[in-house]
């Protein structure tokens, strides 16, 4: 088993296993795309987190948008799956947000995050009233909540806001995609991130550690632990398309770093 924290109250290894080459969100191109969409079958995903589970990983993430990998988490998760998972709520299908945080805590997300596009809007427009009111909810639906948001800005907005229980903040800002610049990747955002992560005094989700495969693995790993705190952990996509034993290297990989920053 991996190093484990306690996590707002979750007992989460510090290696989280994410989901984006699930549903296709490569960040790279419209090919590669669909690509990880035409891998990643139902069957072979809930064959991930089994992987997952068996090379040490407790956690694992997923939005709430993508239909199959839905599919998936209620599939695994009825069939008495292990991995604890924290749920990344988006309301594009699901247009009333209330409802997608009900769904996502129906179907058993042991804690939620509102997506970070979600976010980034809402602090471009600074509207705190709708997310005060999206988090309260969340709160009252008895699991730790979240925001994501791509700019250490975004975060910092959220935290004098005093209405969450963690952060999930990107190594990366993507550009970001999410206000119309593209996929833009500038390693000065790593330096930038883990800055934020360390300001914020709530547990943070490092994730893109690995600029969407821009970045070696072990140069990702070791700057990540590195640089966050010791109560942080990561959360990174796998595509086993690519390498089939991929979980269980990135497993390794993040006990070499973990066990040599505990030294």
């Amino acid at each position: 088993m991996l190093p484990k924290v306690n996590f707002c109250g979750l007992s989460v290894t510090r290696l989280i296993l994410g989901a984006n080459p699930f549903g296709g969100y490569s960040h790279q191109n419209p090919a590669r795309d669909k690509e990880m969409v035409a891998y990643y079958t139902v069957d072979r995903i809930i064959e991930t987190w089994a992987r997952a589970e068996a090379a040490g990983i407790n956690t694992m993430i997923t939005n709430n948008e993508s239909g199959h990998v839905i599919q998936a988490v209620r599939e695994y998760l009825g069939g008495g799956g292990k991995l604890q998972w924290i749920a990344q709520v988006n309301c594009r299908l699901q247009p009333d947000m209330e409802k997608a945080l009900d769904e996502a805590v129906e179907i058993g997300c042991k804690a939620l995050y509102i997506h970070g596009g979600q976010v980034d809007n809402l602090f471009n427009r600074k509207d705190e009233v709708t997310l005060i009111r999206w988090c309260n909810h969340a709160r009252s639906l008895g699991v730790p909540v979240g925001c994501a948001g791509h700019t250490p800005e975004a975060h910092r907005w959220v935290d004098c806001l005093d209405i969450t229980d963690f952060h999930a903040v990107p190594f990366f800002t993507c550009g970001s995609i999410h206000n119309g610049e593209g996929e833009k990747f500038s390693l000065a955002d790593m330096f930038r991130a883990v800055t934020c992560i360390k300001e914020i005094q709530q547990p943070c989700i490092g994730y893109k550690i690995m600029g969407a495969g821009r970045i070696d693995a072990r140069m990702a790993f070791e700057y990540a632990y590195e640089n966050i705190k010791p109560g942080d952990v990561v959360n990174v996509g796998m595509h086993r398309g690519d390498k089939d034993n991929m979980v269980e290297e990135n497993v390794c990989l993040a006990n070499e770093f973990l066990t040599n920053a505990d030294n």
